[in-house]
């Protein structure tokens, strides 16, 4: 016997509702929200993720299969690993879009970004015009301080890796005659503030800028990958 009701009548209004709702409760918990934000960049297994959600892999697992039971994350074996990612693009843009709802909608939000972008890491940004013109006059080196795995799924043009805790001992890969513009996965990730501290304190002019691939793909403005360039070289 059906376990949905099969006429279209308040029954079928509320099991509706019901479903729908299913997804808000998913969404109800800060580290689960986390967790999507990370895989919005990229794959990660279950211990990558608990290693950059900073939570255990007890938990990072319990929640995953929160977000698998609504669809919202896929799973995929590869070899002796479970690679975990958004379910496809219309998950990752939901997800995007999301945030820009509660940016809109919440003032608590806006007001705790502007505090912190009174901090010595972000009081002198650089937006994207800015950004653009600087790399194509060669004043500035744009560094993508993610973990090398989601700068190889998806990256600004012409930016280079250096994973935030390979940083301090790759810093003379970088050229110290030039600005060093430091990025990360959005607004709300602090590793670009991060990197920014530790180039500032080895004698680096460094700058945060808040560009990052989620934002150019809603956008639709280019993207690199190291998959492009495999399959150039094929």
């Amino acid at each position: 016997m059906s376990s949905f009701p099969t006429q279209p009548d308040k029954e079928f209004k509320e099991y509706v509702y019901d479903q729908l709702a299913r997804i808000g409760k998913v969404l109800s918990s800060p580290q689960r929200l986390i967790i999507m934000n990370i895989l919005s960049q990229s794959e990660h297994t279950v211990e990558e993720l608990a290693k950059y959600a900073n939570q255990s892999i007890a938990n990072v697992s319990r929640h995953l299969q929160v977000l698998k039971s609504v669809n919202l994350v896929k799973v995929r074996r590869d070899g002796k690993h479970m690679q975990y990612s958004l379910t496809n693009k219309n998950t990752i843009e939901f997800y995007l879009r999301f945030k820009v709802l509660a940016w809109e909608h919440l003032a608590e939000l806006r007001t705790a970004v502007q505090e912190i972008s009174r901090s010595p890491t972000r009081a002198d940004q650089i937006d994207r015009a800015e950004l653009l013109k600087k790399i194509e006059d060669g004043d500035a080196i744009l560094l993508d301080v993610r973990p090398g795995r989601e700068y190889g799924e998806s990256h600004l043009p012409g930016s280079v890796s250096i994973p935030l805790e390979e940083l301090e001992t790759r810093l003379e890969e970088l050229d110290s005659d030039k600005t060093i513009v430091a990025y990360c996965r959005g607004q709300f990730c602090i590793l670009a503030d991060r990197a920014v501290e530790i180039l500032r304190s080895q004698g680096y002019e460094a700058k945060r800028t808040d560009e990052n691939i989620m934002d150019w793909m809603v956008n639709g403005i280019p993207l690199n990958s190291d998959k492009d360039t495999d399959n150039e070289e094929k």
